[in-house]
């Protein structure tokens, strides 16, 4: 049996909690305050996931880049892949909040968009 530490992010209490794992799967939790402590930590031991943010480049746009993340959590071990292929991508003014900067990212299912307007040059 493996047992892991976590400190819980799922609400401001930041609970330390125990997760002992066997066979890969979650057979105890012990820590947690509320029902967030515990969804929290299955996940986080069994598929850690994350949401990322970055920037992309703006072509002919006020602001020379616009602030950007994944609608979903993507899986942790795809965060460098993304932000690699989120590197290259220039985007061309008026960006609207929402708008999709890049589908289906490393076909996770998941889109990047903008979350920032950003008008087109006068």
């Amino acid at each position: 049996m493996e047992t892991k530490e976590l400190i819980c992010i799922g609400c401001p209490l930041g609970c330390m909690m125990n997760v002992a794992i066997e066979k890969g799967q979650v057979i105890k939790i012990s820590g947690n305050s509320c029902q967030k402590g515990e969804q929290y930590a299955k996940k986080e031991v069994i598929n850690p996931t994350r949401i990322i943010t970055s920037t992309v480049i703006v072509k002919n746009g006020e602001l020379p880049m616009v602030s950007v993340k994944t609608s979903e959590d993507i899986p942790k071990d795809k965060i460098k892949d993304c932000m690699k292929e989120l590197k290259g991508i220039i985007v061309e003014a008026p960006i609207c909040i929402g708008d999709i900067i890049v589908r289906n990212v490393l076909g996770t299912n998941v889109n990047v968009i903008a979350t920032k307007n950003v008008r087109g040059q006068n």
